[in-house]
């Protein structure tokens, strides 16, 4: 069996725990990210080689890095890029057509990589695998209250292991939540698995457009430039009459919101749920802190509130009303700020950099080059820079001089000269950077070569 694994998103409503270019998938709630723990379900139901994952460009690194921290062997040339984010049937296609062209008629399970799901549920989409021949499967939670956030579908007749669909309901109200529940209605997980020939047959069928881009286009600039934004259930699941939904028991959740990472995680006896941070609660309860900075949180006769403090940006409203975050995250972007998108950390195919301080005319990085990696050949014209060895040891290009920085050692790069900087050892290269200058932003970068196909 195959797997594909979505893996693109905005980070709009998890903001400012994730951003456009850092979003919730790559976030860890343990010790590994959600990608990651999508990755290791993946691999007990398909080899390392027959898992795919769908990007974009600004987060192909991202993971590709945390592939490699995982230590798993999936190839680089399965990390599939869309041109553009068009929702969920566009980037399945692709997977799909990419699984097709390469193995020929085949099983595939689709799989969000921002979810929570208990191993246990792989053993079920495996059995399911009965049903692909004849039906487009869709896999249905069973629903522990009557949550307003989720879709529904509601069951016919049985199909062997699953049952054919009836209807998919989109996010009800509380008082028809309840009633879905009554009936037997299943969350809509947004997992699926797919045998190749039915489902192009079917989007043949419901989607002919989008169904004849994909066959007779000359390239996915092609492709999605024509195609429109459509999920997947709106596209095939809703208009199919050959859709079967297989029941799950076991724990998930799409963390689709902080409401939903209160009711995931461990709450103490306040009812309060912390996350990183060092705290003092009193009389507060029903609240969900997180804290990436080194500040004590404190909180008196604070109830039901959503706090998050990162090193840019603090985040306070009452759990009622999280799902206004995306808007603050429209605002931020309608003024052009930068916070929308990116973290004080910024993770590049090299390693990642983390702003320490900046003012108009100077800014400062702690910069890591993991083993083995190089920045672009670069120059600025409107900045000079000071770097110095943190821990590691540097191989420093200037012009056409080569020369070695080891821990405690600095150098100065003049503005308009070619520079480099890479790390040659076997532990990463801790710098840091001091810019000084008119400009000092990623805006002021020339870049001559890079290892990475950046422009």
């Amino acid at each position: 069996m195959k797997s594909i694994i979505l893996a693109g998103g905005s980070g709009t409503r998890l903001w400012p725990l994730s951003r456009e270019k850092y979003p919730k998938q790559f976030l860890r709630f343990g010790k590994t990210s959600l990608f990651q723990s999508t990755v290791e379900r993946c691999l007990e139901i398909s080899n390392a080689k027959d898992i795919l994952v769908v990007t974009n460009n600004a987060q192909k690194f991202l993971v590709l890095g945390q592939i490699k921290e995982l230590g798993v062997d999936i190839p680089d040339n399965n990390i599939i890029i869309e041109p553009k984010g068009k929702n969920t049937l566009p980037a399945i296609c692709l997977g799909m057509k990419e699984i097709e062209k390469r193995s020929g008629k085949s099983t595939v399970g689709i799989f969000p990589s921002d979810h929570i799901l208990d191993k246990n549920a792989m053993k079920t989409i495996a059995d399911a695998e009965i049903l692909s021949s004849e039906y487009l499967i869709t896999f249905g939670v069973v629903p522990s209250y009557p949550h307003t956030g989720y879709g529904y579908i509601s069951l016919a007749e049985p199909t062997g292991i699953g049952y054919k669909v009836a209807d998919f309901i989109e996010k009800p109200k509380i008082e028809d939540a309840k009633k879905f529940i009554e009936k037997g209605s299943l969350w809509n997980s947004g997992m699926f698995l797919f045998g190749t020939s039915l489902f192009f047959s079917e989007l043949k069928r419901c989607q002919y457009e989008i169904f004849k881009l994909f066959e007779n286009s000359n390239g996915l600039n092609e492709i999605y430039d024509g195609i429109p934004s459509i999920s997947i259930d709106y596209g095939v699941m809703e208009k199919s009459d050959r859709v079967s939904v297989v029941r799950l028991n076991e724990k998930w959740s799409d963390l689709g919101n902080f409401d939903a990472i209160y009711d995931e995680f461990q709450k103490d006896e306040s009812s309060n749920v912390t996350y990183d941070c060092d705290k003092v609660m009193i009389d507060s309860k029903n609240n969900l802190v997180f804290s990436k900075t080194n500040k004590l949180v404190s909180l008196i006769d604070t109830n039901n509130m959503i706090i998050v403090d990162t090193s840019d940006a603090l985040l306070v409203c009452p759990r009622e009303s999280n799902q206004k975050v995306k808007d603050v995250v429209a605002q931020l972007k309608a003024k052009k700020d930068s916070r929308a998108s990116l973290h004080e950390t910024v993770y590049k195919p090299w390693g990642s950099y983390s702003i320490l301080g900046k003012s108009e005319r100077h800014k400062i990085k702690n910069i890591i080059v993991m083993p083995e990696k190089k920045l672009s050949l670069q120059l600025h014209y409107h900045r000079n820079e000071h770097w110095a060895v943190v821990k590691g040891i540097a191989l420093v290009q200037v012009d056409d001089k080569e020369f070695f920085l080891r821990t405690g050692e600095s150098t100065f790069i003049k503005e308009g000269i070619k520079h480099r900087l890479s790390n040659p050892g076997r532990i990463p290269l801790e710098m840091i950077e001091i810019q000084l200058g008119e400009v000092v932003d990623e805006e002021d970068i020339v870049r001559f070569d890079d290892a990475y196909g950046r422009v």
